[in-house]
């Protein structure tokens, strides 16, 4: 027989649940406003079925094209961070190489430097290279983190040894063993990698701001961006527009949640 919970853990869970879900409540119903009702003071608690803002949102921005180059940017930063960061954990969770502690210090050290330090060389590799206002400008610094790196190597520090001992035994190499045996056992710590990576890229805004100033060429983060004007702006259409943009990535997380909340819960089990 199950341990009864006390009702106020229930209290608890169900304020906070209510707290998470109260601003995406209050977006539903703004982008169903008219700009006055969405400004008025007090505010107005209910909707009023304004459908037509969902269409601005089209007419104003070129949608598909930069709801495409956020897959693409979003799809290319998972890859690269799902590959590169699981070989360089690999390398530093069960390989033996000289100074392999110092430099996974140097790697850790990176997290402790804001990341706007950074912006200024990325744009001027970006812009020697040619890439300004291009996809690549905005996948190729995100193919690779040293947070990605840390948490795949905690994920893989929790596997068995014994059946990396076994494929060396019938004489697998390190590569075999990364690609055909470590990558396959740690799809937990990848997915919740990936999800998170994904969420990052989704949500990148200062990035593709600098480097990209084409409206067809930005992502949709960049572009709901310009909908807010410098005297005026309209809530009701920036409110329908962010909708949509979020719920792609909604579903990805309700459709690999499972498996994110075990992948992450799995990293803390190895120091």
């Amino acid at each position: 027989m199950s341990e009864r919970r006390p009702i106020g853990v229930h209290a608890v869970l169900i304020a906070s649940s209510l707290a998470m879900v109260a601003p995406f409540v209050w977006q539903v119903i703004t982008s169903l406003k008219t700009l006055s009702s969405a400004t008025a003071v007090p505010p107005s608690l209910l909707p009023e079925g304004r459908w037509d803002n969902y269409a601005k949102v089209f007419e104003l921005l070129p949608f598909g094209d930069q709801f495409l180059n956020t897959v693409l940017m979003a799809a290319g930063r998972v890859a690269g961070q799902v590959l590169f960061c699981s070989m360089a954990a690999y390398a530093f969770a069960r390989l033996r190489f000289p100074g392999k502690n110092v430099l996974f210090v140097v790697f850790l050290s990176v997290l402790m430097v804001p990341p706007q330090l950074f912006v200024i060389p990325q744009y001027q590799i970006m812009s020697s290279l040619g890439w300004l206002n291009s996809l690549q400008a905005i996948i190729v610094p995100g193919l690779f983190s040293a947070f990605g790196v840390f948490l795949l190597r905690q994920f893989f520090l929790g596997l068995p040894r014994e059946i990396e001992e076994a494929a060396r035994l019938d004489g697998a190499g390190p590569v075999r063993i990364y690609w055909s045996i470590m990558l396959p056992l740690a799809r937990p710590g990848l997915v919740a990698l990936s999800v998170l990576v994904l969420l990052w890229a989704w949500n990148d805004l200062f990035w593709p701001l600098v480097v990209n100033t084409d409206p067809d060429k930005m992502t949709l983060s960049a572009g709901l961006a310009a909908l807010q004007g410098q005297y005026q702006t309209d809530y009701p259409v920036l409110m329908a527009g962010s909708l949509i943009a979020s719920l792609p990535v909604i579903a990805v997380f309700v459709f690999l949640q499972r498996q994110f909340i075990q992948g992450v819960a799995h990293t803390g089990s190895k120091g």
